[in-house]
Formats: C-alpha cells, sequence, structure tokens
C-alpha cells in the first residue's frame, strides 16, 4: 500500500487525524495509500462500492448529485484538509453520490475493508475514528438541506 511512516506522516499532518493517539494514527496508516486525480476525474461514482475514504491533501473536489432531467447538482465542494465518503460505514457501503476532482487533487485514500476490520479489532479506535465521522456526516446533512432550499424552496405570505 505504500511507504506507511510517509503515510504516518500524512495522517498526522491532516485535521481529520488532528489529536488522535499516535498508536491508533499508525495502526490506520496500514490501510492507507497515495492517489491522484486530475482535473474531471471522477473519485468515486453514485452506485459504485464503498471502498475507501479519502483525505483530501490538495485539491478540489465536487460531491455531484444526479436528480431525473436535471444536470447534476453540486451539493458541496471540498478542499485541502477536508475528508471524502462515509459510506464505507454503512452496509451496503455503496456511494450515494459522485465525486469530481475540480482541479489536480492528491488525496490518501483509506481502505475500507482494512478500516472496518482494524475498528472490529480495536473498538476503542474504531469509536475515535466514528466521532471523528460523526461531524462530517451532519455538515454533509446540512449542505444537502441547503441545497434542497437554494432549489425548492418557496416564500411564504405572511
Amino acid at each position: 500500500m505504500g511507504n506507511i511512516e510517509g503515510i504516518d506522516s500524512l495522517l498526522e499532518q491532516h485535521p481529520f487525524f488532528a489529536g488522535m493517539a499516535v498508536a491508533q494514527r499508525e495502526y490506520l496508516a496500514g490501510c492507507a495509500s497515495n492517489m491522484r486525480f486530475d482535473a474531471g476525474e471522477f473519485v468515486l461514482r453514485e452506485g459504485g462500492d464503498a471502498d475507501a475514504f479519502y483525505m483530501i491533501r490538495h485539491g478540489t473536489v465536487a460531491i455531484e448529485l444526479h436528480a431525473p432531467g436535471r444536470d447534476s447538482i453540486i451539493l458541496q465542494t471540498l478542499h485541502d484538509g477536508d475528508v471524502l465518503g462515509s459510506s464505507w460505514i454503512v452496509p451496503p457501503y455503496k456511494w450515494s453520490f459522485d465525486a469530481r476532482a475540480v482541479q489536480l487533487t492528491r488525496l490518501v485514500s483509506l481502505d475500507a475493508v482494512c478500516l472496518r476490520g482494524k475498528c472490529e479489532e480495536d473498538p476503542v479506535m474504531g469509536f475515535d475514528l466514528m466521532k471523528r465521522f460523526v461531524p462530517v456526516l451532519a455538515e454533509r446533512l446540512h449542505a444537502a438541506q441547503l441545497q434542497l432550499i437554494d432549489m425548492y424552496g418557496s416564500s411564504r405570505d405572511a
């Protein structure tokens, strides 16, 4: 999967892992690898296997949702320091949106099967990882709500 010592350093520098115990971070580094996507390339596709989650090291990724009879809707744009992909946590482990690199983007990918196994082996570390994902999930839900209001909201007469 790559040089674990180098990957551990990347995990240490990423805001998602701020404050995580060194031993836990090093344990997770074994699931990680570096990735690169050029502008326009899909990082993940709706309906595909949610086989990883990604930490954005450098670049921009648009989270897109398809609606019948419409162009893709950009729900949120992610940047350096953000994470992408929480569907690896919830069965049936399928992506519920597309994510496309807006510009050259460098990511650290963490393999989902490896992560789920390590969460089972070390429930304390798994709980720490889940606590880190809850705010991400809440933020994505809020972004989707704002997008729906923007698209379908209407003014009401008082």
